[in-house]
């Protein structure tokens, strides 16, 4: 069994989980609340740690790109013991997709997107260690194969298939994809939104599973990086506005930000939690621990070489571009987020609704379910420290506009999708 699977079987205390056939005959959830579980006393005291390790990187030239890259990997324990000869899943982030346009002057790779130059060092490394196959996933807005609209982008696809030993395959998560079936991965602790989501077995069916995340400030979320990134999984097949749609490009803003409607009969529906309906400050940091609970993360890796402040795109107001130069590279990725936290400037162990979190600290969530320390005095930090890494993002606390111009952009519906 794969390992990957086989910890999160551990976690969840034999719970187990089953595969969703839309229409079949294995058990499921249905739309109707049940009562939130008791998450049990907060154990962020005694929630594990793992090294965490960041590198400087002046740019993005590949060669550089690499050797940096795989010092980070050094200094936590290289990879051939965690990939060797298995299948190695990697999660992008390139919220709102390219075509959402350029942010001061730049394209969204270099800002708002992780950089395909460092997808094709990290698919190098992963084949030099060993790894089986590796698949690249993302949840999209288009219907065109990913090839295709990353292609368009400037992404140079077949550099990134050579890197990865011509190992690499490419599959967009926003719907069932290839595999007959979703499959239904439930939340350890029971949840705090929700009990399990269904999504795309790209997902479920991989041995080693890594989050390659972007450092940047979130307009509702506070931050985002390896743990945010997960919130694009839930696809939007089933939790887009208009589901169920195998051909939606809609996205999860009325199901999931503002639990407007409920996901379609057969999908694990909401928790009787108490949280009000367009509460998105409660629901999008609940919604994100969720996923990182039924998805564990065995890699972090964190894009911080070119990135912006403000808010995680350029249709928040305000958000402009920043070269802090660094990589993060963790086992532990809640860790890893809340050492990245740290390195912006920001305290990742800041109460509910305090500086730069507009409302719940999702990272605060996650240690308090026991998934990782977000206290920076207990993570050991390789490489530069925290002090020799820091690099303030909002050194006068400019976050409350961008959460304003966040509110005001979902209440005016002036997009149809949702940026993850």
């Amino acid at each position: 069994m794969a390992e990957a699977i086989q910890r999160r079987k551990l976690l969840m205390g034999g719970l187990g989980m089953a595969g969703l056939v839309i229409g079949g005959g294995l058990p499921a959830l249905g739309a109707a609340a049940k009562r939130r579980p008791d998450p049990g006393p907060d154990r962020s005291r005694q929630a594990p740690t793992q090294p965490v390790a960041i590198a400087r990187c002046p740019s993005y030239e590949p060669q550089l790109l690499r050797r940096k890259l795989d010092e980070a990997i050094d200094q936590i324990g290289g990879l051939k013991k965690l990939v060797e000869g298995k299948s190695v899943t990697i999660k992008l982030n390139l919220t709102g997709g390219p075509k959402a346009g350029k942010l001061g002057g730049r394209e969204p790779h270099e800002t708002y997107h992780v950089h395909p130059n460092l997808v094709a060092a990290l698919c190098a490394a992963l084949n030099d260690a060993g790894a089986k196959r590796m698949v690249i996933v993302e949840s999209s807005y288009y219907l065109e194969p990913p090839e295709k609209w990353m292609g368009e982008a400037g992404w140079d696809i077949r550099a990134i298939r050579e890197a990865g030993g011509n190992r690499v395959q490419f599959i967009d998560t926003r719907n069932r994809g290839p595999f007959p079936s979703y499959s239904r991965l439930a939340v350890p602790w029971g949840g705090f939104l929700y009990p399990a989501f269904d999504v795309c077995a790209a997902y479920e069916k991989t041995d080693v599973f890594v989050s390659l995340g972007k450092m940047k400030d979130h307009g509702n979320a506070g931050v985002t990086m390896a743990l945010k990134n997960l919130f694009g999984i839930a696809p939007i097949s089933l939790y887009g506005g208009d589901a169920p749609n195998e051909d939606s490009i809609h996205y999860r803003g009325p199901i999931i930000h503002f639990g407007e409607k409920k996901p379609p009969a057969g999908v694990p529906g909401e928790l009787e939690h108490g949280v009000a309906v367009g509460d998105w400050s409660k629901r999008v940091p609940r919604a994100t621990a969720d996923m990182v609970g039924c998805r564990p993360i065995d890699l972090a890796v964190i894009d911080g070489i070119l990135t912006n402040r403000g808010g995680e795109g350029p249709w928040l107001k305000g958000v402009e571009p920043l070269e802090p130069k660094l990589i993060f590279v963790g086992r532990n990725a809640v860790c890893t987020d809340a050492v990245c936290t740290a390195a912006m400037g920001y305290d990742p162990q800041a109460d509910h609704y305090q500086f730069p979190f507009m409302g719940e600290n999702h990272l605060k969530l996650l240690a308090s379910v026991g998934l990782g320390s977000i206290d920076p005095g207990k993570i050991e930090v390789r490489g530069l420290s925290i002090k020799e890494a820091l690099f303030p993002f909002n050194p006068q606390r400019k976050k409350v506009a961008a959460a304003r111009s966040w509110i005001d952009w979902n209440q005016a519906r002036l997009c149809s999708r949702a940026m993850v």
